[in-house]
């Protein structure tokens, strides 16, 4: 019997060419572990009007992690649009399948490690090595949307007097998304960034909201943020605004250690800060639950490349070193990210972002190389 028992979730257009270029990686490490393919994404959306099947569910629940390529997503009009004829004028609104197995599955913390690897001609600077932590399950991912606002849902609205300048809208004309915080999602995000900060001998957790305007939901994670800083005093402890973080970044990365924020800004803050160590093609990133944990590429689907064996495949294969640090291989997931690093400092196997004109999987293999090599 394997050891490990993983899912892995191809999912739409390059989510299936970078998972092949995983399982080139994956079959030189030599895993004990069972793999086992599972549905998800627009073509069963289209098909069976649910992106995340059943039986895809009942998977994970079975194995011991995921391994998620990427998904496609489109606004609700245009994904009703796709529909088969006999799930359209049914009801069937479309959600994201990676936001749903995140609550699904309570994959409360976002890791998003945005390191510089020499080498790299897309470093914005060489000395950047940030890690962002994102609340994963609530904020305005929560899913709590209205339009057409209800009567009831307005009526209740109206009891806040900041509401009084909407009383004429029509409900059909308002659109309501929720900002959601819970004290015990505040205080778990952060107790996450700072217990790695510790474990992994980082200097400072800097945490990014915006409480001098959006005061009861910021303000609230402000406050647990500040409780649980206390428990940490060798840790340097920062606070910022969100729009300011942005300039920080920009101006200053190598300033910053570890990142962390709520679901929106931490998702728009992790894609500056992978910016700036070669973007998305370089971004990796693992979905963490008290039990279980599905790890992604943050890159998207990308279909006018799909099949193409085109994108840069070092970000699911950063992610691969992901997974094996949260099963507890860390050896081989340390030798796995020396192996990539080597390639890209060689900078002569390279796929078209960095200048190079190597497919997906000939990356893949030459990492597997240095694996072997090491």
């Amino acid at each position: 019997m394997s050891k490990y028992h993983i899912a892995i979730l191809p999912g739409d257009g390059v989510g299936k060419d970078v998972m092949d270029a995983a399982k080139i990686v994956l079959d030189t490490i030599g895993m004990d572990a069972e793999f086992t393919y599972g549905d998800i994404g627009w073509e069963f959306w289209k098909k069976e009007g649910n992106p995340l099947p059943d039986r895809t569910l009942s998977l994970l629940k079975e194995t011991d992690c995921c391994l998620f390529g990427a998904i496609t997503s489109k606004p609700s009009e245009d994904a009703v649009k796709e529909l088969a004829p006999a799930f359209r004028n049914k009801g069937i609104t479309y959600s994201s399948p990676i936001v749903r197995l995140r609550q699904e599955f309570n994959l409360h913390t976002n890791i998003r490690p945005c390191k510089a690897y020499l080498g790299n001609p897309l470093n914005y600077r060489d000395d950047i090595d940030l890690v962002v932590f994102r609340e994963n399950t609530e904020d305005l991912y929560a899913g709590v949307e209205f339009r057409p606002l209800p009567k009831l849902v307005f009526d209740a609205l109206m009891t806040h007097k900041k509401m009084k300048r909407f009383s004429q809208v029509p409900l059909d004309e308002i659109a309501v998304s929720c900002r959601i915080f819970t004290k015990k999602a505040c205080q778990s995000i952060v107790r996450q960034a700072f217990q790695y900060a510790k474990e992994h001998k980082r200097k400072s957790v800097t945490l990014i909201e915006k409480p001098n305007v959006i005061r009861e939901t910021s303000g609230m994670m402000l406050e647990e943020a500040r409780k649980i800083a206390q428990e940490y005093p060798e840790i340097k402890y920062q606070e910022t605004n969100v729009d300011a973080m942005c300039m920080w970044l920009v101006k200053n990365p190598q300033n910053y250690d570890i990142l962390v924020s709520s679901n929106l800004f931490g998702d728009i803050i992790s894609d500056l800060a992978a910016q700036l160590v070669g973007g998305l093609g370089f971004a990796s990133s693992g979905n963490i639950g008290d039990t279980y944990a599905v790890f992604e590429p943050t890159h998207g689907s990308a279909p006018k490349y799909a099949g193409m064996y085109k994108v840069n495949p070092m970000a699911m294969l950063l992610t691969i070193t992901l997974m094996l640090d949260w099963l507890g291989e860390e050896k081989p997931a340390k030798k796995l990210e020396n192996a990539i690093a080597q390639v890209i400092k060689e900078n002569t196997i390279r796929t078209y972002d960095t200048g190079g004109s190597n497919t997906t999987l000939e990356v893949a293999k030459e990492v597997a190389k240095k694996y072997d090599e090491l």
